[in-house]
């Protein structure tokens, strides 16, 4: 039996030992995933707050309910350390390690190449890793093969297996987890590609295999292009109805009734989340270097990246107009989640906007009942979530939503309220001829 037939064999009989390096918002959904469906996981990260957490049978993603997590680690399906010597004893391997921008627009590698480095000391003959990471096409074949080959006596697709498969988690979406969202396989080898396509149809409903890794990191980023331009458009569609005169939350309900040839976006103070401000833009990097400009992801970064600058210049006309300077003003700002009922605040716009709010002389506060602290990395300043918000409404001199979470109660905000600056159209049909409230 050769080494590719053993190892698809050991992952069908759920014996093959899984590892999941990084256990953050796509490690740990992909870990349970792959616990509950009787694969023994060991969850490895540097970050030991995690790993003990873990361990102690408690979730710290609100995705992952504690008691799954009890379940599988009194079970003795899941594990986690800090210690990546446990990979010599792996036979299948996923990493899910962020891939951030840096300050230069260029992509940030270092948690990759920091994984790569220590699984490299632990490679050994029929084992498959699969870099989750979304990326920019060429990353799998260029990157990891090499590291994780050159310094063994390996052959690829035959001793040992490569593939990549983005994550295509929505933190706080239930309709679609990472059990039953599809998931995109491609291989470096076409033997590469089946054996991972047999690991993960062991743990997850449905498997697409494409032809290529770089096929699969392609698919990843054309899902987040097509949504950040699409985001882009309608944000410049809020700028243009604003100067005409025409709401844009209305011709885009009309736009909507349409039952073929559209679908529906939504503008807002900015793009947030760990992909879609993102993603486009590592794709847009690697088309540079074959001398390409990515005119479409270009565009709609620049109107999405402009977007909390027109927020806070509309609230600041719309404090002029009713003789209020914003210098000096109280402003509350509701919700800094860069979306409804969660907690993840990673390249939310709200920051952008609290920021731009402070610089204008603004006395901002901030309220969100799913995140207590923020700071601001690049500026240095940092807030906490006032307590009690129906106060804090009554005495601010303007209310900022940002983030329209369900849990708010938008009548009583804007009875309570001197001014209302909605984002989001949270208050729809609350604002329509209501003084107080102005619209995106």
């Amino acid at each position: 039996m050769s080494t590719k037939e053993t190892l698809i064999k050991s992952l069908k009989d759920k014996k093959a030992k899984i590892a999941i390096l990084g256990l953050g918002y796509v490690g740990l959904p992909l870990a349970v995933v792959f616990g509950e469906a009787g694969f023994h996981v060991t969850g490895v990260d540097p970050d030991k707050r995690k790993v003990d957490s873990l361990n102690k049978c408690v979730s710290y993603i609100p995705d992952v309910k504690t008691e799954a997590v009890e379940k599988l680690v009194k079970s003795g399906h899941l594990t986690a350390t800090t210690d990546f010597a446990v990979l010599k004893e792996m036979d299948a391997v996923s990493i899910c390690v962020p891939t951030p921008l840096r300050q230069t627009g260029d992509p940030d590698m270092s948690f990759i190449i920091s994984a790569m480095d220590e699984l490299a000391k632990f490679m050994h003959k029929g084992m498959v890793v699969v870099l989750e990471s979304t990326t920019y096409p060429g990353t799998t074949r260029e990157l990891l093969l090499p590291k994780l080959g050159t310094d063994n006596d390996l052959k690829i697709g035959e001793d040992w297996f490569l593939a990549f498969s983005p994550e295509r988690v929505d933190p706080g979406r239930e309709d679609f987890t990472t059990l039953n969202t599809p998931k995109v396989v491609g291989g470096i080898t076409e033997d590469c590609g089946e054996v991972a396509a047999a690991w993960y149809a062991g743990a997850i409903q449905h498997i697409f295999t494409v032809s290529s890794a770089e096929a699969a990191e392609m698919s990843k980023l054309l899902e987040n292009t097509f949504r950040m331009i699409n985001i882009g458009l309608v944000n410049e569609l809020a700028i243009m109805c604003e100067r005409l005169g025409v709401d844009v939350w209305e011709v885009i309900d009309a736009a909507a009734t349409k039952p073929f040839g559209f679908m529906k976006f939504t503008p807002g103070p900015g793009l947030g989340g760990h992909c879609i401000p993102i993603d486009p833009l590592y794709l847009s990097w690697k088309m540079k270097s074959f001398n390409y400009n990515a005119r479409f992801i270009e565009l709609a970064s620049e109107i999405n990246t402009n977007m909390p600058r027109y927020v806070v210049a509309r609230i600041l006309d719309a404090m002029n107009d009713r003789g209020k300077a914003l210098k000096g003003s109280k402003v509350l700002v509701l919700g800094v989640a860069y979306k409804p009922d969660i907690d993840d605040v990673r390249e939310s716009p709200a920051l952008d906007v609290i920021g731009l709010l402070r610089k204008k002389g603004a006395l901002v506060e901030y309220h969100d009942p799913y995140i207590p602290h923020i700071h601001h990395e690049h500026d240095g300043w940092q807030m906490d979530t006032v307590k009690d918000v129906m106060k804090s409404v009554k005495e601010a001199d303007a209310v900022v939503i940002v983030t329209n979470h369900t849990v708010y109660d938008y009548k009583a905000i804007i009875d309570s309220a001197k001014f209302v600056f909605d984002s989001r159209n949270a208050t729809g049909k609350l604002a329509k001829n209501n003084e107080k409230v102005v619209r995106l």
